[in-house]
């Protein structure tokens, strides 16, 4: 258990070399008290698991509304695509804050915070349709609207054991899937365009901080000295950074073109936000199996494998005829074994990384996930204008392969 962070009295030093561990661990840059975490692994993670569940309800209704009200307007795919990465923009502007904003506010009132910021924002799409605006209103939400993704990570990393990594990571995955899997259909109730959605939006973003409400005093301390670089956290895990970019583009790509995608190939704005709900139907299915292999097989294999059969299951989607059932099961399976990469180079991270350095890596982890998304909707927007709804697959297949690749490399360099 670590010590750092936690006011004491001063005492003799102890003969086994605690007071040496305790200097030693104060210098690291990020670090979290797990000293409210004692109660056990699972049980401490509960609140966590509820409020991601929040999390990817609010944002399986989010992702789509905004690629879809462009189109209607007939604004260009590229445009779409710059309009959707702002938010990776404003993301990463605040990225490197967010330890030191939630060692001085505490982690349950800075995700509160943050909530109650982005769900204004959200309504405030309601007020105008300009193009113009709506990148600055995404900028502006992409800038609080990782704070409860990033928190929630460090709290999950810090407090899981090496031998439950994977599966851990897996029942997050699987919880931010279900409740992303559920978006699309609220969608269906409230519609896609139209101010109803938007406000439906804001008011669910809110839930997502009342599952961590009553720890708010009991919530693991994430405590932050000077110092703090992220770059060297990247060089040291390089397979691990090299997954979050590979997922979050694929993933952010899928979020913001495959709703337009299936618009270009003749079904509806509303079966276009249900190919979503396939999408992510996959990952509830998948990510803990995937995960016991993670914890039980070398986990550049798995990243290897999940990331191979990504690319070709994206190559498969232009021949399945968009009217057929057949392109659901394409996508569940695609949606499922595409965001495994995630948790697995999450539990690549934790491997890799011990104490105060978590902290940092999450962060470091989280913006690389971002930068991804960032790099792939303008290039996967240009490549659909360019080339066609072909475009798309094309786009995640080069860069699942290069993720393919790369563990390869990893795997043969380290044996």
């Amino acid at each position: 258990m670590l010590t750092c962070g936690v006011a004491s009295r001063k005492r003799p030093p102890r003969p086994n070399g605690t007071s040496r561990s305790r200097r030693r661990c104060a210098r690291k840059d990020i670090f979290v008290s797990q000293t409210s975490v004692a109660v056990g692994p699972w049980r401490s993670l509960l609140p966590v698991f509820a409020a991601c569940a929040a999390i990817g309800l609010q944002a399986g209704v989010a992702l789509p509304l905004i690629p879809l009200a462009l189109e209607k307007q007939g604004v260009h795919k590229l445009t779409i695509g710059i309009i959707t990465a702002a938010w990776a923009v404003g993301m990463l502007a605040t990225a490197p804050y967010i330890p030191r904003l939630a060692a001085r506010l505490g982690a349950v009132p800075f995700i509160l915070a943050s909530v109650v910021a982005g769900s204004a924002i959200t309504v405030a799409y309601t007020l105008t349709d300009s193009p113009a605006v709506w990148f600055v209103l995404t900028l502006l939400h992409g800038a609080v609207g990782g704070v409860p993704w990033v928190v929630s990570e460090i709290w999950m990393n810090v407090v899981v054991e090496e031998k439950r990594r994977g599966r851990v990571m897996g029942v997050y995955a699987t919880m931010v899937a279900l409740g992303m899997a559920l978006g699309p259909l609220v969608l269906q109730v409230v519609g896609v365009y139209g101010p109803l959605p938007f406000v439906t939006c804001a008011a669910l973003a809110l839930c997502v901080a009342l599952p961590l409400l009553p720890y708010w005093k009991t919530a693991p301390a994430i405590e932050h000295a000077e110092d703090s670089g992220y770059i060297a956290v990247v060089t040291m895990a390089p397979l691990a950074m090299l997954a979050a970019f590979a997922c979050g583009l694929g993933e952010q790509v899928a979020f913001s073109f495959l709703p337009v995608y299936a618009v270009g190939a003749g079904v509806s704005p509303e079966t276009g936000a249900l190919w979503l709900s396939a999408f992510v139907a996959g990952n509830v299915i998948l990510q803990w199996p995937i995960g016991w292999a993670a914890d039980h097989a070398d986990r550049r294999l798995v990243l290897a494998g999940c990331a191979l059969a990504s690319a070709i299951l994206v190559l498969l989607l232009p021949a399945v005829p968009a009217q057929s059932p057949a392109i659901i099961g394409v996508i569940m399976v695609w949606g499922g074994i595409s965001f495994a990469i995630y948790p697995v180079g999450l539990a690549l991270l934790g491997q890799r990384f011990s104490g105060g350095d978590i902290a940092r890596a999450n962060t470091a982890f989280s913006m690389i996930y971002i930068v991804g998304g960032l790099v792939g909707r303008p290039m996967a927007g240009a490549a659909m204008d360019a080339v066609g709804d072909p475009g798309l697959g094309w786009t995640l297949a080069f860069f699942y392969g290069v993720a393919t690749v790369g563990a390869l490399l990893a795997l043969r360099r380290r044996g």
